[in-house]
């Protein structure tokens, strides 16, 4: 192991003045600097980070807890967490949660014994109003940003977030210019703010035209393709006279849009669908999907962006970020006549 004395030894100076140069201390010169750099590159040398963690209190680490690195929100997220974290001289401790609340409870305590420098959260959404384990974070002062939407349990934090309110208007205007008066909307897990955002976006859109929301075309579906399908078959059962799907999101549509087309209904000239995301799978589904693109790589960045404020001790605002609806072969006109009035009963065999 390469110790600083070593490098003083090579360089012809003291130990204190290599401690120094490695430091960018203002009091060495930048000859001395440039040298004791390149001899301690030379020969190897590796900080014992947990060393100056003590001399500093700082540990240059930076925790990020995510629901899932399948979800390319969180994936890209964290890929520019991690790249602007790097230039910055972080590095990224990281833990999955599975929206499991004692699992982001655990990873948390995790960060906090490893003393981080600050917290990236993609929060677990929970019906409770509090959440012991930020209330903790609170009190203990940890520089924390939340990646998503703010719920009463953790509030007090600053959070970027995309702007599914505006999103989810802007879905069903889209379907409204159309010709689509009937909008079945297919929501996602009860409480999370994200699916109550992009409900009220369709409420607005629809109230704007003179509509009101029937309840009878909002059906609960929740975050997978087999719920969308779910969903979908449970719509056609009840008969409903619904041109078009509005879903939550990419995989609830292609559920929805795989049953429909088992039913040989045609989309779009029969009926429309569109999702929320912009996931791969949609793009390159049999009938690309009319979607919502979120900023993804965008999100990460404005994290980390508003934890530099905190850390400068700075009081940051929330951040919205803006979506953009991506028009694809999925939403087309709307018919004359309801198609799914024609149908029988589905069975379970039409679920994927």
């Amino acid at each position: 192991m390469v110790r600083l004395k070593d490098i003083a030894l090579r360089a012809g100076v003291s130990v204190m003045t290599v401690s120094k140069a490695l430091r960018d201390a203002h009091d060495v010169a930048a000859a001395t600097k440039a040298r004791v750099r390149q001899i301690a590159q030379q020969l190897g040398y590796v900080p014992d980070s947990a060393a100056q963690g003590l001399r500093t209190r700082k540990t240059k680490l930076f925790g990020v807890a995510v629901s899932s690195l399948t979800n390319p929100l969180y994936s890209e997220a964290l890929l520019a967490i991690e790249e602007r974290a790097a230039e910055l001289g972080y590095d990224v401790v990281l833990a999955v949660t599975r929206n499991i609340p004692e699992r982001e409870e655990a990873a948390i305590r995790r960060f906090i014994y490893r003393r981080v420098d600050g917290l990236f959260i993609a929060p677990v959404y929970r019906i409770a109003s509090e959440a012991p384990i930020f209330q903790e974070l609170v009190a203990g002062k940890i520089p924390t940003v939340l990646i998503g939407h703010p719920a009463p349990f953790c509030a007090q934090f600053p959070a970027v977030e995309t702007d599914d309110l505006l999103a989810g208007y802007a879905v069903t205007q889209h379907l409204l210019k159309l010709g689509h008066k009937r909008i079945a909307f297919f929501a996602g897990p009860p409480g999370t703010p994200w699916t109550q955002e992009r409900f009220e976006g369709y409420r607005r859109a629809l109230r704007e035209v003179g509509l009101d929301v029937d309840d009878k075309l909002v059906f609960q579906a929740g975050r997978t393709i087999e719920d969308g399908a779910k969903a979908a078959t449970q719509m056609i059962n009840e008969s409903a006279d619904a041109t078009a799907v509005q879903a939550v999101g990419d995989y609830v549509a292609i559920g929805c849009a795989e049953v429909l087309l088992r039913q040989g209904i045609r989309i779009p000239e029969d009926f429309s669908v569109a999702g929320f995301a912009n996931h791969l799978i949609g793009e390159h589904f049999r009938v690309p999907l009319t979607t919502v693109a979120q900023p993804k790589y965008r999100l990460g960045v404005a994290a980390v962006e508003v934890m530099q404020q905190i850390l400068r001790g700075a009081k940051p605002e929330p951040r919205r970020l803006a979506t953009e609806l991506i028009t694809r072969a999925s939403t087309g006109i709307a018919p004359a006549t309801p198609p799914l009035k024609r149908l029988t009963t589905v069975s379970k065999e039409a679920i994927v």
